[in-house]
Formats: structure tokens, C-alpha cells, sequence
């Protein structure tokens, strides 16, 4: 079996998650290389997992002959230009959601991973979460009947230091992850329109900042379903992504926050244990996802997750901020039209 060489961009949180999970947890693959312009950061996470060569410039990394594929994760608003980058030097892609933060950057690294035949993987992990897979197999299988109500819900355990948040993440970066389930959980419906309410309930300080860190937003499809999607940046009790779908013959649901089925009874009342990070609560997606991604790359099939799946997901999250802004219900054609008239 062919050995895939991966170059990681990005030493932070979640780079150094998924560069862990490359050198050790995904067969098959083997970590070479690892970019990050912060000075001494490569460098640190390679003597840690003994990746051999480190760069401050991604861009270099990507004409590195040795690597075969790189993960992206660094900050979302460079995602596009980076996977560009990537793609044109021939790379295999796997990018951290979102992909691109405007239609007109979606279309352009779409483009240029056809042009270039890569691979284009983007990082939407709850299709690879047990719960929620089987949860869309049974729609698939007709078991619930037609989907009618759909919900998926982001919940982070704690709001740290707000400052560095770019505006709009509620929708870009956080309720992605709740367009692209509900997309996945009603398969072949498309979003016609969406009403956003958003606010600053954790932190009203930052509000006039730009930082709106509570959102619930309903999404109608095509087939009369309806969807809601929520997130909030503080949940206290910790992590926590469910889904759920509604049909005329029944329902399924998916995610929980406990981390094993254990129930704790004291004197202090009834408890369980929750996970506190995304990278604990969705661990095992997080490295089946990779493990996509390098078997696509090998085999030369078409990636699980695509860069049109980001694109759907992103259109969304983009009427949601128009639907903020003008306190209105927006319908996602609406959307498209703009960028049309943008380019």
C-alpha cells in the first residue's frame, strides 16, 4: 500500500490535533512536513511528532516534491487562498471548515482543484460521527418516512477572550458545522430560504464590536421540510452537537454531550460526565475524516466531503448575515444572485 506523505499548515490547536492524528493514528499516512509562519511553532510540533522538515511559508511547503497531500488548518479567513495555493502546486487538499468565507473564493478553489485533478476534502466531521452517519442511513432507508423537522444545535463550553473573534463566526465558522448536518440529514433538499436572529447574550460588552455570540436560525427546503440550527458560545455544563429529524414515520437522533451512558447519584443529586472540547466530544470523527481524506487521495475516489458540500453549507451561513442585517427572511437564491452581479 502506497504510503501518503502529508505537509500540515498550521501549529495551533486544531493543526496540532490533526497533525497527531496523521502521524499517529491514521494507516497509511506519515507526517513529512508542517508550516506555520510563527516563528519556533513548526518547529516544536515537528521535534514533537518527528515530522522532518518545517517551513514558516505554506506556499513553499506545497512545492515540496516529497509531500503528496496537505491538511490546512489555520486561520479560517486564509483557508481559500491556501487551498488555492495548494492546489495549483498539485497538492491533495483537506481544509478545515469553512472552506472560504465568500462564494466568489468557494468557486475559485472548486476550480482550481478540478484544474488541477486533486483531491479537495473539507473538514465536516459530524458526517463521520457514528451517531450521525446511521442517523442518515436511516433516512436514506426510508425508516423515519419524509423528513418534516429537522434541528442541529452548536454549543461551545466556554467563551474565552473575545477579542480576536472575527465578525460574523457564529455563522461562518460555528453554525457551518449545523448547515452542513442538516444539508447531510436531508439528502437531496435543497435551501430555499433563511431567517437568522442573532445577538451578544454571553458577552453584550462586544456586541457593538461585532461579536454576536448566540444565533437560532430556520432554514425551508425544497421538499416542505423545515430546519432550525442554533449555537451559543457558552454552554457551562460543556460540548455540545446534536441533531435530530423529524419524519412522517418516525424519528432519529444524534449527538450527546455525556461522555459515557454512566449516571452518577450522590447526596449533591444526579450527574454525568460531559466532555469540555470539540477534539474530545467528536475525537473519533476527527481522525475517521482524515482517514477519508488519505484513502481518497490513494485511491484516486472522489473525496466524502467536497468542496460543492462547502459551498452549499456557506451560502447558507452567507443569507443568514443578510437575513441579520435586514431583520428579514432571505431566500438563498438571493445569495447566488449577488454573486453574480459582484463578479
Amino acid at each position: 500500500m502506497k504510503e501518503i506523505k502529508v505537509g500540515l499548515v498550521g501549529a495551533g490547536r486544531m493543526g496540532s490535533f490533526h497533525g497527531t492524528s496523521i502521524a499517529r493514528k491514521v494507516y497509511g499516512a506519515s507526517l513529512v512536513a508542517i508550516a506555520d509562519p510563527v516563528p519556533g511553532a513548526a518547529e516544536r510540533l515537528a521535534s514533537e511528532l518527528g515530522a522532518a522538515k518545517t517551513y514558516t511559508s505554506p506556499e513553499e511547503m506545497f512545492h515540496d516534491p516529497e509531500v503528496d497531500a496537505v491538511v490546512i488548518a489555520a486561520p479560517a479567513r486564509s483557508h481559500a487562498k491556501l487551498v488555492i495555493a495548494a492546489a495549483k502546486a498539485g497538492k491533495a487538499v483537506f481544509c478545515e471548515k469553512p472552506m472560504a468565507v465568500t462564494l466568489e473564493e468557494a468557486d475559485a478553489a472548486i476550480a482550481a482543484a478540478k484544474e488541477a485533478n486533486v483531491a479537495l476534502q473539507v473538514g465536516f466531521n459530524r458526517r463521520f460521527a457514528s451517531g450521525f452517519k446511521s442517523a442518515r442511513d436511516n433516512i436514506v432507508e426510508g425508516r423515519i418516512g419524509t423528513p418534516q423537522l429537522l434541528r442541529s444545535l452548536t454549543r461551545d463550553p466556554g467563551l474565552g477572550d473575545p477579542t480576536p473573534i472575527p465578525e460574523w463566526t457564529i455563522f461562518l465558522e460555528t453554525l457551518i458545522h449545523d448547515f452542513d448536518t442538516l444539508l447531510y440529514l436531508n439528502p437531496g433538499a435543497k435551501p430555499t430560504e433563511v431567517y437568522a436572529v442573532a445577538d451578544a447574550l454571553v458577552r453584550p460588552d462586544f456586541k457593538d464590536k461585532g461579536l454576536l455570540d448566540t444565533a437560532v436560525v430556520t432554514i425551508k427546503f425544497d421538499n416542505g421540510a423545515i430546519a432550525t440550527a442554533e449555537a451559543n458560545f457558552q454552554a457551562v455544563y460543556g460540548y455540545d452537537v446534536r441533531g435530530e429529524v423529524f419524519g412522517s414515520a418516525g424519528m432519529v437522533t444524534a449527538g450527546s454531550v455525556q461522555q459515557t451512558n454512566m449516571t452518577r447519584y450522590t447526596a449533591d443529586g444526579i450527574s454525568t460526565d460531559t466532555y469540555r472540547k470539540d477534539t474530545e466530544l467528536l475525537h473519533d470523527a476527527y481522525v475517521a475524516e482524515l482517514t477519508s481524506f488519505v484513502d481518497s487521495v490513494r485511491s484516486g475516489n472522489k473525496p466524502d466531503v467536497t468542496g460543492e458540500d462547502a459551498r452549499n453549507a456557506l451560502a447558507i451561513a452567507l443569507a443568514c448575515i443578510k437575513s441579520v442585517q435586514a431583520r428579514q427572511p432571505v431566500k438563498l437564491e438571493e445569495v447566488e444572485m449577488a454573486k453574480s452581479v459582484q463578479s
